[in-house]
């Protein structure tokens, strides 16, 4: 689910993914119906975005706890919440080390899709929350409702074909009816799937592709390792179709992700 280059890369893509992924978090929560105490679990938490926002919801007497594969990502994340009440768990999704029914709440935030087996990580989560307990999951809508990041593994594609596979993981629940199916799956009820937009803004073509070849991508390590002049065309490339999104010195898109939330 997450390796060595992606540990490496966990501060760009906190800039990156990790920054863009806030403009969605608060519907997210909202759906969670989070209350003053209650306990909430942040599946593949990554840097810590959906956890800082879980914990302004739940109070000083809530709990949060952030969970993620990547030790890196967490080390990012215990760096932001210094001055809250958030525990860091280092665990794989599909084998979660948390007691059973011991949750409100769990959240998990663009993290679903790269799951070896998603249906067992919902189970899973499933396991962990307590009767009556909430779901709620983002995963990318569909491929042309998402340039943010089909703008780069388009370009890329040419150079590296094995970055095919990684549009397929990454849009592999992209069908809402398919996402809301594996959840009822899992032993959740009362399951919706729907989409947000929210429109994201890039003052230039290097606060864009600039985290890219930080390391704020999959495909940042395999990218660097190309030759220079294939990294030039592909520069080229990912700047031509970012024109499309061209505004008035800046570059605005508007990009879908999918809501899907469920009760225990």
């Amino acid at each position: 689910m997450a390796d060595l280059t992606f540990d490496k890369a966990a501060a760009a893509y906190g800039r990156f993914m990790g920054h863009w992924s806030r403009l969605y978090i608060p519907g997210l929560i909202s759906a969670l119906q989070l209350r003053p105490g209650d306990r909430v679990l942040d599946v593949a938490a990554g840097t810590g975005e959906a956890a800082l926002a879980c914990a302004a919801a739940v109070g000083t007497h809530g709990t949060v706890i952030a969970s993620d594969v990547s030790v890196a990502m967490l080390r990012i994340a215990h760096a932001k919440a210094a001055d809250q009440r958030i525990a860091m768990l280092a665990s794989e999704g599909q084998k979660l080390a948390c007691a059973p029914a011991s949750f409100d709440g769990v959240i998990c935030v663009l993290g679903l899709m790269f799951f070896p087996d998603p249906l067992a990580g919902l189970k899973e989560m499933h396991r962990v929350l307590r009767p009556g307990g909430r779901l709620a999951v983002s995963v990318w809508a569909t491929p042309d409702r998402v340039p943010l990041v089909t703008i780069m593994l388009e370009a890329l594609v040419h150079y590296l074909p094995d970055e095919r596979k990684v549009i397929e993981r990454v849009f592999s629940l992209s069908d809402p009816r398919h996402l809301a199916s594996l959840i009822e799956g899992a032993g959740f009820a009362e399951v919706s799937a729907t989409r947000a937009t929210r429109e994201l803004h890039f003052q230039s073509f290097e606060d864009y592709w600039g985290p890219v070849e930080d390391g704020g991508s999959r495909a940042s390590a395999p990218y660097r390792e190309l030759p220079r002049d294939a990294q030039e065309n592909i520069r080229a490339e990912v700047r031509r179709r970012l024109g499309a999104f061209a505004s008035g010195g800046r570059f605005l898109m508007e990009v879908d992700m999918l809501f899907a939330v469920g009760r225990r």
